[in-house]
């Protein structure tokens, strides 16, 4: 992982600059995650100390997190021992990803008594742990480790705090040549290959030795001679903080310069800020897929049902479409009842509909007689021949129900925290699932508008967006007035997009096009059609669905969905 010992090393250094402040508040807003609010020593900001199995991290973050209206246990018990507590040192472990947290806090009886809290970044065994420095005591972590997980340590209440197993790995910050060169003859690698310095070297990752490796040999020198001078850096605390999005995709991070990896390269003056703007998007998303699994998983289990019951119902209409063949076999057998006796299976008719006068041969049911026989084909007739109207509205229902599921789906691809509640309660008012947490017969109480994502175009005219049907439907029938601009995919899935305004230039047109595309089941492809037209020539159908209107006298352009452009508009929750 990117967040190796080195990078740990320099997130501690930068977060000397608390000791001594006081953590002012304490929350958690999600099972693996904290955040601690801290003051003072010219300090004033968010630590988050994540033990997140596959993002465990130690930053200053400038996001918003959600404060629970009901902390957890482990939340309560921090509170308890830490919050208004002052923050006496922090340090790292080796080069261990291992931070530790001493508080200074003031008890019941208000006597200072001391705490510890360690932050175990060890990917999916990551852990949080506040504990009695003095006896050892663990007070209570953020996950347990019980015995049946674990046979060397145990993380519960009451327990004696044991350090992560050592893994015998040399210390690199105080390495030698000939140390190096017995480490690397013992590994069995050859003198150009760098991988065995991860096995052999504390703290030190893929990334790191890739980047000794590529130094040593863009210089042309030894691997050892790359490998000291970059230590030499570490241990002085000279630090280069980037992060670099390779043309693949994927984004890393480090401490030091990465410069053997191609792509966009950007540096930060600080590691804290560098890691925060990697987690930016990556743990909303994270945080969005873990809240709404549920719900995804709904939705295209439903879209699933749906186009399986199309298919069956377009066999249903495929025989219907005989229906006709059926009314002519009736009047057939009329015409030539003389042929026909009671008993018979089958007969061969005249086809007096064809030019050539061909015979067919007809099954009858040898039970009927002639006429009750022709009678039997007349009655299939008109089942087949209703049962065409009532498969053409069920195949007209599926397709809208798989158009409205399409439509909350893309609703959750662009949701943050903040808007799963809006869609869960979208789809319990349509019967979809069941509200949770209230008893039968209450509701909830809806809000009286949805918060919706506004962005200032670079003429500056605000541009609305509703990111799900609830917000959709408050952009389109309540918010906009007449003569505004709507905007919206052409038989796209995504959002409603408002220029709240009636004086705007073409700049702000295409920057609200690419808003409405990139907000849009569309977001990977080029060259989306955007469909634009005034509000009064949008209307919602009585009884549809959250999110469906029809709309005439628009105008499309086509636009590419432009990441950097959208998130380079001023935007605010609103």
């Amino acid at each position: 992982m990117s967040l190796d010992g080195i990078v740990t090393r320099a997130l501690v250094r930068e977060l000397q600059s608390c000791v001594n402040a006081r953590i002012h508040k304490i929350y958690q807003p999600t099972d693996n995650e904290m955040v601690w609010h801290i003051r003072g020593q010219g300090v004033n900001g968010r630590l988050l100390l994540s033990a997140h199995p596959s993002m465990p991290r130690l930053h200053w973050t400038e996001q918003a997190w959600e404060n629970p209206a009901e902390p957890p246990m482990y939340c309560m018990l921090l509170r308890k021992y830490c919050e208004g507590g002052v923050i006496e040192a922090v340090r790292q472990v080796g080069l261990e990803r291992i931070v530790q947290f001493d508080i200074r806090h003031r008890d019941e009886l208000g006597d200072y008594s001391m705490k510890q809290v360690v932050l175990e970044i060890m990917g999916r065994h990551s852990n949080l742990i506040l504990m009695d420095p003095a006896s050892g005591i663990i007070h209570d972590g953020i996950r347990h480790v019980t015995p049946a997980i674990s046979s060397y340590r145990v993380v519960l209440p009451g327990s004696t705090y044991a350090a992560p197993p050592s893994q015998d790995k040399r210390d690199p910050l105080s390495e030698t040549e000939s140390g190096f060169e017995s480490a690397r003859e013992r590994s069995g690698a050859d003198e150009g290959d760098a991988s065995w310095l991860v096995g052999a070297y504390t703290g030190m990752s893929i990334l790191a030795a890739n980047e000794i490796k590529h130094r040593a040999e863009s210089a042309h020198r030894s691997l050892w001679s790359a490998f000291s001078e970059l230590m030499q850096h570490i241990e002085a605390h000279r630090y280069e903080p980037t992060l670099v999005e390779t043309p693949d995709g994927r984004t890393h991070f480090s401490a030091i310069s990465l410069t053997h990896l191609q792509g966009n390269a950007a540096k930060y003056d600080s590691i804290h800020v560098c890691i925060d703007r990697y987690y930016q998007d990556k743990a909303v998303r994270d945080l969005v897929r873990q809240r709404t699994a549920d719900l995804s998983r709904f939705l295209v289990n439903e879209t699933a049902k749906n186009e399986k019951k199309l298919i069956k119902l377009e066999d249903s209409l495929k025989e219907a479409e005989d229906a006709d063949q059926l009314r002519r076999i009736g009047e057939l057998l009329t015409a030539q009842l003389h042929l026909l006796t009671k008993g018979d299976k089958k007969v061969d008719i005249v086809d007096f509909y064809d030019e050539n006068q061909t015979t067919i041969s007809v099954t009858l049911d040898p039970l009927l007689t002639p006429n009750e026989n022709a009678q039997r084909y007349f009655r299939k007739y008109n089942k087949l021949k209703n049962s065409r109207t009532v498969i053409a509205e069920q195949m007209d229902a599926a397709r809208a129900e798989i158009v409205y599921l399409a439509s909350v789906l893309q609703g959750l691809e662009t949701a943050t925290p903040a808007d799963i509640e809006e869609i869960r309660e979208e789809l319990v008012e349509q019967g979809y699932i069941r509200a949770r947490g209230l008893k039968k017969g209450f509701r909830k109480k809806k809000k009286d508008r949805p918060a919706l994502l506004c962005y200032t175009s670079s003429e500056g005219v605000p541009i609305y967006v509703g990111k799900n049907n609830t917000q959709n439907d408050y952009v389109t029938n309540k918010l906009g007035s007449p003569n505004d601009t709507w905007l919206h995919t052409k038989d796209i899935p995504g959002s409603h997009v408002l220029i709240r305004s009636q004086e705007f230039g073409d700049q702000t047109l295409r920057e609200a096009a690419t808003i409405a595309a990139y907000y849009s089941k569309a977001k990977q492809s080029s060259n989306v059609p955007i469909d634009y037209t005034r509000i009064r020539n949008v209307r919602k159908p009585n009884g549809a669905k959250p999110g469906f209107v029809t709309y005439d006298n628009q105008t499309t352009i086509y636009v590419n969905p432009d990441e950097a452009l959208v998130q380079s508009l001023p935007s605010a929750i609103k």
